[in-house]
C-alpha cells in the first residue's frame, strides 16, 4: 500500500511542477505591457569644470545625468559632484533652445547635489537643444568647463 501512495504522491508532484512551468510563460506575458511603459534613459556626460589653482583633474567638479521622454515631455536628471572639498560652491549650468528663445539655469552645490526631474520640455514648443556646464569658485562664472550638448 505505501508503495501506491508513494507513486501517487509522486505523480501528483510531477502534474503540479508541469501545472508551473506550463503558467510561467503566461506570468510572464501578463508583465510585458508593464514593461512597455518603462522609459528608457538616455544617459550624458560628464562634464567637468575648468582648471583653477592648480587643481589636479582629480579635484575638478563634474556633471553627469540622464534625460527620459514622458508623455511627449523630455526630463533631465543628474548629479553634480565637489571633488576638492575646498569650501567653494560647484555649479551646474543648463541652457536649453525653444521657439521662445535661449534660456539658462544654474544650480549649485558643496559636496553633491542632486537634480530631479528638471525640464518638461516639449518638442511642440520648439525644444531643440540642452547643453550643460559645470563651474566651481566662489562665483558661478569661476574656473567654468566647455558646454556640453546633452541633447
Amino acid at each position: 500500500m505505501s508503495t501506491k501512495r508513494a507513486l501517487l504522491a509522486g505523480a501528483a508532484l510531477a502534474g503540479s511542477l508541469l501545472a508551473g512551468v506550463a503558467m510561467a510563460p503566461a506570468a510572464t506575458a501578463s508583465t510585458a505591457p508593464q514593461q512597455a511603459q518603462t522609459f528608457s534613459k538616455h544617459f550624458f556626460g560628464p562634464y567637468y569644470s575648468g582648471f583653477g589653482q592648480g587643481e589636479d583633474f582629480g579635484h575638478r567638479s563634474y556633471y553627469k545625468g540622464y534625460w527620459t521622454k514622458e508623455d511627449g515631455r523630455y526630463w533631465f536628471y543628474g548629479d553634480l559632484f565637489d571633488r576638492d572639498h575646498d569650501r567653494s560652491y560647484s555649479y551646474v549650468w543648463f541652457k536649453w533652445h525653444d521657439r521662445f528663445g535661449s534660456h539658462t539655469k544654474v544650480f549649485k552645490t558643496l559636496g553633491h547635489g542632486d537634480v530631479d526631474r528638471f525640464g518638461g520640455f516639449k518638442k511642440s514648443s520648439g525644444f531643440d537643444d540642452f547643453k550643460v556646464r559645470v563651474c566651481e569658485g566662489t562665483d558661478k562664472f569661476d574656473d567654468c568647463g566647455r558646454w556640453g550638448d546633452a541633447f
